[in-house]
């Protein structure tokens, strides 16, 4: 289920790369990332760049094998035709503008239902064109934090971005993969995600279910053991462990401790 069309998302790709090229723009890419600290900001910008060039790699070449995902913890190393660590902001700009535009003409070129292995349980290029849009929001969110830029993002890619995160840490490839997810299950723990500042017709609200022997949710609104209220952007930034839900910009009702539970362990 996705709420965008594989035309959007293949635009995103690249206005979402022109907003991150914006906010790095004179920045000293020496600096610590805060959202993630074991990175600098150069680090965030290979790593963005990089995934862009392994997206279009598969789609391009209709990869359908086994592969087995990359470590993304790792600070990502320069490597052929990239930008050495110590390059201006420029550079890295042009680089990933580049490797954006390319992934997006792949995209358009091959189609939404064209065959190619992925991480999640559909297999088509659509998955990717999805993926790579909400990859670059978040690490913009990332860059922004790094340069004082605010963090903004319209709310129907906003609400997809979470959509797609519950889809992902929800299948059972995931929680396969990363153990860690299998921790969130117990009796009880239900979350409700509830966004104050978006027009009915969006829907803006998630219940999350982890009470049986898997993760389910659903658009909804549901009494939970814990529920964060605000801004669809603030929850979001939350969610994806960007902003401390301690910031002042949401509210946390009920079993706040289940809350820090989900969030310490449900990291991408």
């Amino acid at each position: 289920m996705t709420s965008l069309s594989y035309d959007r998302y293949c635009s995103e790709v690249v206005t979402q790369t022109t907003l991150l090229r914006e906010a790095i723009r004179g920045a000293d890419l020496t600096a610590t990332v805060p959202t993630c600290p074991e990175w600098t900001l150069a680090h965030l910008l290979l790593h963005v760049g990089q995934a862009h060039r392994r997206a279009e790699h598969l789609v391009r070449t209709r990869f359908t094998g086994f592969r087995v995902p990359d470590d993304v913890g790792a600070a990502p190393a320069p490597g052929p035709g990239q930008p050495a660590l110590d390059a201006g902001a420029a550079a890295f700009g042009d680089w990933l503008e580049e490797g954006a535009e390319t992934l997006a003409r792949t995209l358009r070129e091959s189609g939404p239902d064209s065959a190619v292995w992925t991480f999640g349980p559909r297999q088509t290029a659509d998955f990717w064109a999805r993926r790579m849009t909400h990859e670059t929001v978040i690490h913009r969110a990332d860059a922004e934090a790094t340069t004082g830029v605010a963090f903004a993002v319209a709310p129907e890619i906003a609400a997809d971005c979470l959509d797609e995160w519950l889809q992902i840490i929800s299948s059972p490839m995931a929680m396969e993969f990363k153990p860690a997810y299998k921790e969130l299950l117990g009796p009880g723990r239900t979350l409700h995600l509830h966004a104050t500042d978006t027009a009915p017709e969006l829907e803006a609200e998630w219940f999350v279910d982890c009470g049986g022997e898997r993760i389910e949710w659903r658009r909804a609104h549901e009494k939970a053991a814990v529920v964060v209220r605000g801004p669809l952007t603030d929850l979001l930034a939350v969610f994806y462990r960007r902003q401390s839900p301690d910031s002042g910009r949401v509210e946390v009702l009920g079993e706040r401790a289940l809350l820090e539970f989900w969030l310490e362990r449900a990291s991408f």
